[in-house]
């Protein structure tokens, strides 16, 4: 049961107190922090960056996949290929939406995105070299999101959680689509299963990466956590992950270029190799190999779209100044 909370208005430093107070115990009860809610700067600027990182994350990842379409194998996987790109900019506008909540404008979120200043995940820096990487996509990459993203249905600020459980749907219809790919390729020709193994190997630890450094290197992962932004730790989601694949790729008969990967029958875990760390900072600089060529797009069709923002803006300042009839006095 939800309980409703309303803060006092007294004076600016009582008010302070009572909201904290306020969000304290919302915290503290499990429920739902709403944007009208007192909340602390600190929370505020973290949701900022974490939701806003995500929605750039679902816009930029479009592009590895938007590039396949035309050359999807059949007309229906193009047909498939578009209804799942398409999905990942609606997901950018649903956390765009969320983020906008917290105050923060739209326009300067798209700004921090388009000047390099904000982040997006690592993973889409790198290319999709073959119609087998869209399958590892969809099935490592989006599986990954799935166990990330699932605990976040349930983050304590209600827009962001909200938002996440829609998006959540949607990103199961994604990876199995890419198993599909997977599954199709791993049982043709001894190429086509050789490509998705190639494929796999690319994806599984950038994959693997995406639910950011360890935790003793990850500075606000555990303020998120003890403000229920997240529900568990970098490291807990990465063994939830790992321990969810490997059944998946044996199924597939393939496997994961691993060599420490083995089942732990003490820890009743998968145990998992050293990922490349360096490499992973060198991506989240702007060193990866695709980070250039993804925001250059990015500003690229931001500049080509400048003429529908302007015509919308242009159509809703028109719609404001219409006159509002009463509908009682037509009837």
């Amino acid at each position: 049961m939800t309980t409703t909370l309303t803060p006092p208005t007294t004076g600016h430093l009582d008010d302070d107190a009572a909201g904290q107070a306020h969000f304290d115990q919302l915290i503290a009860d499990d429920n739902r922090v709403e944007p009208t809610d007192w909340m602390p700067a600190a929370y505020r600027k973290t949701l900022v960056r974490q939701v806003s990182q995500h929605a750039h994350s679902e816009i930029i990842g479009m592009q590895p996949e938007a590039n396949w379409i035309t050359r999807a194998p059949s007309l229906k996987r193009k047909a498939i290929l578009m209804a799942k790109v398409q999905d990942e900019a609606g997901h950018g506008l649903y956390l765009y939406s969320a983020a906008e909540t917290l105050g923060t404008p739209r326009d300067e979120l798209v700004d921090q995105l388009l000047s390099g200043k904000a982040k997006y995940s690592s993973i889409f820096n790198y290319p999709a070299r073959t119609w087998a990487d869209v399958g590892a996509i969809g099935w490592l990459v989006d599986g990954a999101a799935i166990a990330n993203q699932v605990p976040l249905c349930r983050a304590s600020y209600g827009p962001y959680g909200r938002s996440m459980v829609r998006i959540c749907k949607e990103e199961s219809f994604h990876q199995r689509q890419g198993w599909e790919i997977l599954y199709e390729l791993a049982r043709g020709t001894a190429e086509q299963k050789q490509m998705a193994q190639e494929a796999i190997n690319r994806f599984y630890g950038p994959a693997l990466q995406m639910f950011g450094p360890p935790d003793d290197e990850s500075p606000n992962s555990q303020q998120s956590m003890a403000w229920n932004i997240k529900r568990f730790s970098n490291d807990e989601l990465r063994q939830r992950f790992v321990d969810m694949i490997v059944p998946q790729v044996e199924a597939l008969g393939l496997s994961f270029e691993d060599p420490d990967l083995k089942w732990n029958e003490e820890r009743g875990h998968y145990d998992f190799g050293e990922l490349d760390w360096s490499e992973f900072k060198a991506v989240v600089r702007g060193n990866g190999p695709c980070n250039e060529q993804r925001l250059n797009h990015r500003r690229a069709a931001h500049d080509e779209g400048a003429w529908v923002r302007e015509a919308a803006a242009a159509y809703a300042r028109r719609q404001a100044d219409q006159p509002v009839v009463d509908s009682a006095l037509i009837a």
